[in-house]
This record gives structure tokens, C-alpha cells and sequence, in this order.
């Protein structure tokens, strides 16, 4: 299936590429055969000159007409096909930033000429003209939004290329195979050197493992892309609000003396040893005839059912009660890590009878013991986890189920080679695993699947 898209090349497109408000700079990008001419319209350098006498890769200064009179002064850059990253001719005008002057500035661009874009139809643009394949424009998006450095990298190392050369690698693979059995199908009087059964298998069961530890990075690119949710939970008063405020290393929640004090879930992003947690402060759990506090404790136990990893907190300077135990009871087939707070207080709390507990003592007062949390938060994540390769990783659940698909077409092909089964079945299912790597890369694509992704980026990306 060739690409798709319901978006017509031939228009000129314009946004606002910057975040609406004051600030020093704001851009009005522009892309499309009437790029330069548009830009022709609305600015001249201060010498007096059109865009369309600029080289390409420039940058001038000068104004924003409108019918003679300056509109503001700016720098303009000229990219021209096919070296942009639409791979169009495409203008960049950089205007005071401001409500005013940038709104101004598109509306003569419109008026011009131009259609405001839709949003990520430049990132869509450079994918459609083949600048980028499908993992790559995804990966635009991914370096907007990451959370970390290490999700920043991985985002970095998409859009440079490395997944889509690990999916080329087994697609040529694949090719090889299915070219050989398609021969086999075709001509089979002809004398053509065929590779042999058991070099068929052989050569599937590699590509096959190839996918398979390709799988294996999607946990924790999905992981480093989408962070995961840690509830921090206990009774009341034991330090939950302390926690969250010494782990985002800023005053997030209210935190007091009087029990009750957080009424409902709190939620902040940290970066936990360059992974981004999701953490839910929740309200204490406990008995209580205040309809406010049960709904918040309603509430909490729902996080606590939703939660990829908890943190159970318990008072060290307390001894042990029901609601203790009750959590500890409730929360014991969860992935968990036992947070015993207040060691800078006189201890009550007997631990021996929390023994064989993943369990650290820390001080979220004084930041006592809150490096040896995030390792082992840190730990936690990655324990039966692969490691995300640096040469590439899936990173979202589209790429995953596609990978899914090809993986388990290859392994009905090898079967199929087993059982002696005809080369026309075999033919089949390396077909579908090459569709299935093609959806990945978007050689394989619908309009429903492009507008779902670009639908998520900004208008002006």
C-alpha cells in the first residue's frame, strides 16, 4: 500500500511555530510552492530587497509590509526545496513575539496567499515527500514532549535514524527470503539456485530473534516515553505530602501536622534517575465518618489499583497499627517498596517483622536516605526488564503491535517450513511480516493512522 494522505501538497501552508505570548522572538513559518512568492508580499530587507533574490540558507533583516506601512521589523530565512525540512521551499520570519505582531504577521501571510496548517502538517509534509520515514516523525514529537534526558536521547536516536536502520536490516532479510521462495513458486522448472529448506529455517530464526530482542526494548522505550505512575500511600500524618515535596525537590503539596490534611491525589512529574515518575500523592487511609475524607480515601485505594509501582510509607517514630497492616495485607502481590519515614525521630516501630520487604529507611525532613529510594526506584523498573539499546528501540504501542504481528508471521513461516507445508503459505506470511515492519516505518499506511499521529503535534510542527 503506497502512502496516503488527504492533505494536498500543492497549497502553501503558514503557522505560528512558537508558543503564543511575550517573549523575545516569535517565527511564522511557511512551506509550499508559493512560499517565496508569499514571502515576496509581505517583506523586503532593509536594503529593499524581495525574498525571492535571497540565496538559499539565508538570513536578512528588514520589515513586515502591510500596504506600505511597517508592520514590524524582523529576520527572514529562506530554505529552498528540496534542502528544507518539508523538502519545500520554506520561509521563516522572525517577529517580536507577542499576541499583536505574530497574529498580524500570519494574517498578511494568509492574506497572501497561504492556508493556516494543520496541526503537525509540516512534520507530516517532510514524511509525505520522504524526508522522514514514519519512526522518525514520531520522533520529532517524542523530543518535544520528553520528560528526561534519557528519554530526550532515545527521542534523538530515533530521529537520526536507528530504529528505522534496525527494521531496514531485517526487511532486507526478509526480502531475501521471500524473493527465494516467491522464485521457488514462480519458476520452478527453471534452473535457479534456490537456498535449501534448512537455510530457510536458518535464516528465519535469526531474522525472528532479531524481532524478538527488537520486543524486548519496547518496555522500557514505552517506559522512558511515557514515564510510569508511583503511588505513594499510608495512613495519615506519616509523611506521604513530605515525600512527594523532597522527590520533586519543590513544595508541591500542603504538608502539616494534622492528619487528614491531604484530601485527595496530588499528581507531579519527577525525574527519578533519568525516569520519568508520574507521582500520586494520596489521601491517608483510614477510618473516618467525614464524607470528604471517604471519598478521598475511595480515591486513593483506585490509585493504588492503578499504580505500576507503590510507595507504601510507614512512620518509624509510631508503632505498627491496623491501618499498617491492613495496606502491608492489601498491597503485598504489588511491586512495592516499603518507605519507612521519620528515622530522625525516636524509633518505635519494630522492622523485624517486616523483614524479606523491599524496604529503605529515610528521613523526607531532612533528605536522609532519599538517594538510596530512587535506586531503588530506579531498580524496581528495570528488574525483568531489558535495557533500552542505544542503536534504536520501539517506543509506543503502534510499533509494538506492528513488531507483534511481524514476529509472529515469521514464526508461522518457520513452522510452516517444518511441517513441509507449500512454499505458498510460507510466501504468505513473509508477506505479512514485511507489511506488518512496513507499518512501522509508514511504507505501510493509512490516512486514519497518520491523522491519529499528527494529531497529537502542535499547529506550527
Amino acid at each position: 500500500m503506497r502512502k496516503q494522505s488527504k492533505i494536498d501538497l500543492e497549497d502553501t501552508i503558514a503557522a505560528i511555530s512558537t508558543p503564543i505570548g511575550e517573549g523575545a522572538i516569535g517565527i511564522v513559518r511557511i512551506s509550499g510552492k508559493d512560499a517565496v512568492k508569499i514571502a515576496d508580499v509581505v517583506f523586503r530587507s532593509k536594503k529593499g530587497k524581495s525574498p525571492s533574490g535571497f540565496c538559499s540558507f539565508s538570513t536578512h533583516y528588514g520589515y513586515i509590509y502591510n500596504k506600505g506601512a511597517v508592520v514590524d521589523e524582523a529576520l527572514l530565512t529562506l530554505m529552498r526545496a528540496p534542502k528544507s525540512y518539508t523538502k519545500e521551499d520554506m520561509v521563516e520570519i522572525n517577529c517580536h513575539s507577542g499576541i499583536i505582531p505574530l497574529r498580524k504577521a500570519l494574517e498578511l501571510v494568509l492574506d497572501s496567499g497561504a492556508r493556516l496548517a494543520e496541526p503537525g502538517e509540516f512534520t507530516k509534509r517532510a514524511f509525505l515527500n520522504g524526508r522522514l520515514d514514519l519512526t522518525q516523525a514520531e520522533a520529532v514529537l517524542d523530543i518535544i514532549r520528553s520528560k528526561t534526558e534519557a528519554s530526550l536521547r532515545m527521542a534523538m536516536g530515533q530521529l537520526s535514524g536507528q530504529l528505522s536502520f534496525r527494521l531496514n536490516d531485517i526487511k532486507e532479510r526478509l526480502l531475501t527470503v521471500a524473493a527465494n521462495v516467491e522464485a521457488s513458486i514462480d519458476f520452478p522448472e527453471e534452473d535457479i539456485e534456490i537456498i535449501s529448506e534448512a537455510n530457510i529455517k536458518e535464516r528465519l530464526e535469526t531474522i525472528k530473534d532479531n524481532l524478538v530482542k527488537l520486543l524486548e526494548s519496547a518496555e522500557g522505550g514505552i517506559i522512558l516515553r511515557e514515564g510510569l505512575t508511583s503511588v505513594i500511600c499510608g495512613k495519615p500524618n506519616v509523611g506521604k505530602s513530605s515525600l512527594l515535596n523532597t522527590l520533586l525537590q519543590r513544595d508541591r503539596a500542603i504538608v502539616t501536622h494534622v492528619p487528614g490534611t491531604t484530601r485527595d491525589a496530588i499528581e507531579d512529574l519527577a525525574n527519578i534517575n533519568g525516569i520519568p515518575f508520574k507521582l500520586v500523592d494520596t489521601a491517608g487511609i483510614a477510618p473516618t465518618e467525614d464524607l470528604v475524607e471517604r471519598e478521598g480515601i475511595l480515591r486513593s485505594r483506585e490509585r493504588i489499583e492503578q499504580a505500576d509501582l507503590i510507595l507504601l510509607v510507614l512512620d518509624a517514630s509510631a508503632e505498627m497499627t491496623d491501618e499498617d497492616r491492613i495496606l502491608l495485607s492489601d498491597t503485598k502481590d504489588r511491586p512495592r517498596i516499603l518507605v519507612i519515614n521519620k528515622i530522625d525521630l525516636p524509633r518505635k516501630m519494630d522492622l523485624s517483622t517486616l523483614e524479606g520487604n523491599i524496604m529503605v529507611e529515610i528521613s523526607a525532613k531532612e533528605g536522609d536516605g532519599i538517594d538510596e529510594l530512587k535506586k531503588m526506584m530506579e531498580r524496581a523498573v528495570w528488574s525483568g526488564r531489558a535495557a533500552v539499546p542505544e542503536g534504536g528501540a520501539i517506543t509506543n504501542l503502534r510499533q509494538k503491535q506492528a513488531l507483534k504481528n511481524a514476529s509472529g508471521a515469521v514464526e508461522r513461516a518457520v513452522e510452516s517450513v517444518e511441517k513441509d507445508l507449500s512454499p505458498e503459505l510460507i510466501a504468505i506470511e513473509l508477506r505479512e511480516a514485511l507489511d506488518s515492519i512496513g507499518e512501522i516505518t509508514g511504507e505501510v499506511v493509512n490516512d486514519d493512522i497518520l491523522e491519529k499521529i499528527f494529531s497529537q503535534f502542535c499547529i506550527g510542527k
